[in-house]
């Protein structure tokens, strides 16, 4: 398989015009990846739009494409969205990194109660920006054509007033209902993950109160940097994408 990169504005080069890769994905491309001229590539924008190319020009300040073929890929009809818990080390990173592989279409922050993890003041920027370098160095490695976006972080409040346009699946290891019995309906749908030390009751009352469901993977409890990706590949078989 071609090595695949990504660029931050939109292509819009078409066959038998040229695309450039500068800065840091330039210097990945041929100072890490060492691609060559003559080589094959794909190139991606994050928004739908792929190129295929040879390699024309291959330096760590500035790599040069020559399109060969162009593809639209169109945004998924439904969106699945993982509202992942703050938690400590790198465990929520790690669910980010996964999710995104696996097809996540956005990415939630979300500050629980039970989160050792605090975002506040200029950390909310940063984390933010963080996990969306993570999530677009996963895309990139899975060769997606669309990245996810990583949003604001969401009180519990919040995350519950989006019962009211799309389905909310909370996980949760004291759920009487398995996954994978629930309909997924029509719509969008959101995973709701919680910390380390589990969603606190006092926050699975609100959010059932507003609508979501409770729902459980087995009967093992998993950490949270991977009941998110367990889950999502529920889903994915459950609305078609698998």
């Amino acid at each position: 398989m071609a090595l695949h990169f990504l660029v931050d504005l939109p292509l819009t080069a078409r066959p038998g015009e040229s695309v450039e890769l500068t800065g840091a994905e330039a210097h990945h491309a041929a100072g890490v990846r060492r691609v060559r001229v003559g080589e094959t590539v794909t190139v991606g924008d994050g928004a739908g739009a792929w190129l295929e190319g040879t390699v024309t020009a291959a330096d760590p300040k500035l790599v040069r494409i020559e399109v060969r073929v162009r593809d639209e890929y169109p945004a998924p009809a439904r969106r699945v969205t993982l509202i992942q818990a703050l938690a400590k080390g790198d465990r929520d990173e790690l669910a980010v990194q996964a999710c995104t592989e696996l097809g996540i279409d956005a990415i939630v922050p979300w500050q629980a109660t039970r989160s050792v993890s605090r975002w506040s003041g200029p950390k909310v920027e940063r984390g933010v920006q963080r996990w969306a370098t993570i999530a677009r160095e996963a895309a990139k490695q899975a060769h997606r054509a669309w990245l996810p976006a990583v949003e604001a972080p969401l009180s519990t409040a919040e995350v519950a007033q989006r019962c009211a346009r799309e389905r909310v699946l909370v996980l949760e290891p004291t759920a009487t209902r398995r996954l994978s019995d629930v309909d997924a309906g029509e719509g969008d749908v959101s995973l709701v993950v919680g910390p380390e030390g589990g969603i606190a009751p006092e926050e699975l009352d609100a959010l059932t109160a507003a609508g979501a469901i409770t729902v459980r993977l087995g009967d093992t409890v998993l950490r949270t940097s991977t009941a998110g990706p367990a889950a999502l590949g529920v889903v994915n078989v459950a609305i078609g994408r698998w």
